[in-house]
C-alpha cells in the first residue's frame, strides 16, 4: 500500500471546485474528490499554522501539548519530564505517538518534503519520518521550488511498496506567489457573489491588523517583491486583485499537483494509491473584516478541506457533513490499518464514515486561536460562537455568534439577538465539550 498526503497550506475549502466554488481553481484536486470522500465540516482544533500541525501530528489539543501560538513558551511542546525515555513519546517507532510514527509502526517507509520544521523551529515535526527533505525557503517557496524534489522522490521510490509521503505546498499562503508568467486565468470571471461596494465600505471601518486599510498587517505599503500582493482594499477593483491573487496561487499549486499525479500514473501506482488532501487552516477574505490572514478562531480560518481517496475502501464521491477535527486523522488511519490508537491521542476515528457512510461526527467542536488574538469558539449545529479574551487590536466584542449555514462569511453577528444560544454554547457545549 502507498499513501500520499498533500498538506496544502492556507487552503480554503470554498475556493475549490469540489466544494462548490464557481471558478475552476482545482481540477486535479477535484478529480480525487470525485473518487473518494469529501468532508464539509472539518476543522483544525488549534489555529493557525504551528498549533494546527502540532495537533495534527501529535493527535492532541493545544491545551495538552502547550503549542497554542507562534512564539515564546506557547510555541514549544511541553517537556515530558522525568518519565521521558531514551526516545520521546512522539518519535519512537514502536508505539510512537506521532502520526508518521504510527504509519511507520504499521510497516510504512515514511518521508516528508516540507520546510515546516525549520520555518517554526518545530523539529518535533520530523518525529517518526524515516526521511526528511527541507525545501529550504521556510515556507516562502513556490511550487516550482518543491515539485522537482517530489518528482525525483517518485522516480526513485514510487514502485516500492508500503510508503507514506507527506508533501507541503505553500502557494495559497499570502503573498500568493504564483509567478507572473502564470498570468491570471480568472480576470474575466465573477467574484464571490456576497461582495459589493457596501460590504467593502463596511470593512474599511474595521480596525486592526490585516483589515481592509492595512493588508500589510500593520500598514498599507506595497510589496514590490510580490506583485500579486494587495496592500489596501478601497474598491471592487482592489478586491478583485486580492481574490484573484489567492485563486491564482491555488490554481498554480493545483497544476503542480497534476504533475505529481502524472508522474505517479507513469510509474503505474496511481490507480491504487491512497490520497489524502487537506490544509493546516483557511484564510479570511473579509470575514470579521479581515483579509489575507488566518488570525481568528472563526469558521473562515479554522474550517479546512479534507479529501480521502482509498481505492477499495472508501466510498466514491461521498460527502460527509459530520463535525471532525484534524487531530482525528491519526486514529482514523490507525483503525483502517489495524493499529491500536495511541492512549495519548485526543482524536476520535471517523473510519466508518469512510467505509460505509456511518455518521460518526462529534456533537460540537471547540477551536482555539492564540497566535494573533486569544479566542475560543464552539461550532454546534449551524452556529459558530466566538469568545474573545484578547482582540488583537481589532475591537471585537467579547461574544460573537454566527449562523454559518445562512451567513458563512460571518457578516451578521447575532449574539445580541440570541443570548440563549450564547448561553447554550458556553454552558451546554463549551463547558461540557468532549475535547
Amino acid at each position: 500500500m502507498r499513501v500520499l498526503f498533500l498538506d496544502l497550506d492556507t487552503l480554503r475549502p470554498d475556493h475549490l471546485g469540489c466544494y462548490g466554488y464557481h471558478r475552476n481553481t482545482s481540477p486535479n484536486i477535484d478529480r480525487i474528490a470525485a473518487e473518494g470522500v469529501r468532508f464539509t465540516n472539518y476543522y483544525c482544533s488549534d489555529a493557525p499554522c504551528l498549533p494546527s500541525r502540532a495537533a495534527l501530528m501529535t493527535g492532541q489539543f493545544g491545551i495538552r501539548t502547550g503549542v497554542v501560538g507562534h512564539g515564546g513558551t506557547a510555541a514549544d511542546l511541553r517537556l515530558e519530564g522525568a518519565p521521558r525515555d531514551f526516545r520521546d513519546r512522539l518519535a519512537h517507532w514502536q508505539g510512537g505517538q506521532s502520526l508518521p510514527a504510527m504509519m511507520r509502526q504499521a510497516g510504512f517507509y515514511t518521508a516528508s518534503i516540507s520546510p515546516f520544521a525549520e520555518r517554526h523551529s518545530a523539529w518535533w515535526f520530523n518525529a517518526g519520518f524515516n526521511e526528511m527533505h527541507n525545501t529550504g525557503k521556510g515556507g516562502g517557496e513556490s511550487a516550482e521550488d518543491i515539485t522537482p524534489t517530489v518528482l525525483k522522490w517518485i522516480t526513485d521510490n514510487a514502485q516500492q511498496d508500503n510508503w507514506f509521503l507527506h508533501v507541503n505546498y505553500w502557494d495559497a499562503h499570502a503573498a500568493y506567489r504564483a509567478p507572473e508568467d502564470f498570468g491570471n486565468p480568472f480576470e474575466d470571471e465573477a467574484l464571490p457573489a456576497w461582495f459589493n461596494e457596501e460590504v467593502i465600505e463596511k470593512h474599511r471601518q474595521c480596525v486592526g491588523p490585516n483589515t481592509a486599510r492595512e493588508l500589510g498587517m500593520y500598514n498599507s505599503d506595497p510589496d514590490p517583491q510580490h506583485p500579486r500582493h494587495v496592500s489596501e482594499i478601497r474598491d471592487m477593483a482592489d478586491l478583485r486583485r486580492h481574490i484573484d491573487g489567492q485563486d491564482c496561487g491555488i490554481a498554480y499549486m493545483d497544476s503542480h499537483v497534476g504533475q505529481l499525479f502524472d508522474a505517479l500514473t507513469a510509474e503505474g501506482v496511481m490507480d491504487d494509491l491512497v490520497i489524502l488532501i487537506s490544509a493546516d487552516h483557511g484564510e479570511n477574505h473579509g470575514e470579521l473584516g479581515i483579509y489575507k490572514e488566518h488570525a481568528t478562531a472563526d469558521h473562515a480560518t479554522c474550517r479546512i478541506p479534507m479529501i480521502i481517496r482509498w481505492p477499495g475502501k472508501t466510498r466514491v464521491e461521498y460527502v460527509d457533513t459530520g463535525l471532525h477535527y484534524n487531530l482525528d486523522l491519526a486514529p482514523t488511519l490507525a483503525e483502517l490499518l489495524g493499529q491500536a490508537p495511541h492512549p495519548m491521542w485526543d482524536g476520535r476515528s471517523y473510519a466508518p464514515a469512510l467505509t460505509d457512510g456511518t455518521d460518526c461526527g462529534r456533537e460540537n467542536l471547540v477551536v482555539s486561536q492564540c497566535a494573533h488574538v486569544c479566542q475560543r469558539s464552539v461550532r454546534f449545529g449551524p452556529w459558530m460562537y466566538i469568545r474573545t479574551y484578547h482582540d488583537g487590536y481589532h475591537l471585537f466584542p467579547t461574544e460573537m455568534l454566527y449562523n454559518i449555514e445562512e451567513d458563512p462569511h460571518e457578516q451578521h453577528d447575532m449574539a445580541a439577538e440570541r443570548p440563549d444560544l450564547c448561553r447554550e454554547a458556553v454552558y451546554g457545549h463549551y463547558s461540557s465539550a468532549t475535547l
